[in-house]
């Protein structure tokens, strides 16, 4: 239930990041347009962008995490057996918890330090801007929450104990057929 929950909101956030995309695209684009052929612009357009780009690298940060599509190296943890591999995965999952909730309580101060600060053109509190590393944090927590708990009770098997992918041109997910399927873990 817990999974089907995680998938659901991933798939929610993969279509927000798609529609901030295209909203950052028309933006940039309608701007550059305007400037060149109508000597005017829209003021809001790039300060928007930019939040739109904050917001958009937080939430697919949560998306890479579920589908363990961030790049890294495994040169030591390949070699280890399985054993050593249950080991390294549990304290990377634990550490990656622990600046989650840094990045929680960094963000958390900042949104409550700029709350009323407002943004330059847009005159929106900044307190939003800050707030991405928040819902960051309580998107991703979940996520490493489960891993840890599938790997505590035994539930992931040996070809699925490593957290990250060796480079761009591999499969992303646990299997190379497609997404991360929970249950094959």
């Amino acid at each position: 239930m817990v999974e089907k929950f995680i998938d659901a909101y991933c798939q929610f956030i993969s279509y927000l990041i798609a529609a901030a995309l295209a909203l950052m695209v028309v933006l940039v684009f309608g701007n550059v347009f305007m400037r060149y052929a109508l000597n005017s612009g829209f003021t809001l357009s790039e300060e928007l962008s930019r939040w739109l780009f904050v917001w958009l690298t937080f939430l697919g940060a949560v998306v890479a995490l579920r589908e363990k599509a961030h790049l890294g190296t495994d040169m030591l943890v390949g070699k280890l057996g399985r054993v050593g591999k249950r080991i390294c995965m549990g304290l990377s999952l634990v550490l990656m918890l622990y600046c989650t909730w840094l990045i929680f309580k960094g963000a958390y101060e900042q949104t409550r330090v700029n709350w009323d600060s407002t943004s330059a053109v847009m005159e929106v509190s900044m307190a939003w801007f800050y707030a991405c590393g928040m819902v960051f944090a309580l998107l991703a927590a979940p996520i490493l929450l489960s891993d840890l708990w599938r790997l505590l009770t035994g539930q992931v098997n040996d070809t699925h104990l490593m957290l990250i992918q060796e480079s761009e041109e591999a499969p992303h997910g646990a299997d190379a057929d497609g997404p991360c399927d929970p249950k094959t873990r």
